[in-house]
C-alpha cells in the first residue's frame, strides 16, 4: 500500500504561503503558511495534520488489539498533541478515553500500551511519545 500527497509552496519562508493536497481528495489545495504554522492563521500546517495520523492509527490499532483480546469498543476517543521545539518534533501526546464493555482497567491499559507501542505512526514518528489512557 502507498498513499500520497502534494504540498506546493510559494514564496519565502516567512511571507509565502503554499497548499496541500492528498490524492484522496479529503485534502484539495488546503492553504498553509507561517501564519497558520507558527501564529493563529487560518489554515492547516504539518503539525496538526501529523496530530491527527497518530489519533487516528493509534485509536485503529487499539481497537484492533482489544478485539485480538477478546473486547470490542463502543467508544475510542483520542486526541494528540504534537509539540515542535527548536525546528524539531519533540513530542508526541496521546490521551484516550475509551468505553470497553467487560474489560478491566489493568488490561485496559496493556492494550492501550501495546496499540501505542506498534501503531505504525508511533513506529514512525522520532521522538517522545506520552500515552494518558482513560477507561471510562
Amino acid at each position: 500500500m502507498r498513499r500520497t500527497a502534494t504540498a506546493v509552496w510559494n514564496g519565502s519562508g516567512k511571507d509565502g504561503n503554499g497548499t496541500m493536497s492528498t490524492a484522496s481528495t479529503v485534502l484539495t489545495n488546503a492553504q498553509y503558511s507561517y501564519k497558520t504554522r507558527f501564529e493563529d492563521g487560518v489554515g492547516t500546517n504539518p503539525e496538526e495534520l501529523m496530530a491527527a495520523a497518530h489519533a487516528g492509527c493509534f485509536s485503529m490499532k487499539l481497537s484492533f488489539v482489544l478485539g485480538a483480546a477478546g473486547f470490542t469498543p463502543d467508544e475510542i476517543h483520542t486526541d494528540c498533541a504534537i509539540s515542535l521545539e527548536g525546528g524539531a518534533i519533540t513530542k508526541s501526546e496521546l490521551t484516550v478515553k475509551a468505553k470497553v464493555p467487560g474489560i478491566t482497567a489493568e488490561q485496559f491499559q496493556e492494550c492501550a500500551a501495546d496499540a501505542k507501542a506498534n501503531c505504525p505512526v508511533s513506529k514512525a514518528y522520532n521522538c517522545e511519545i506520552t500515552l494518558d489512557a482513560t477507561l471510562l
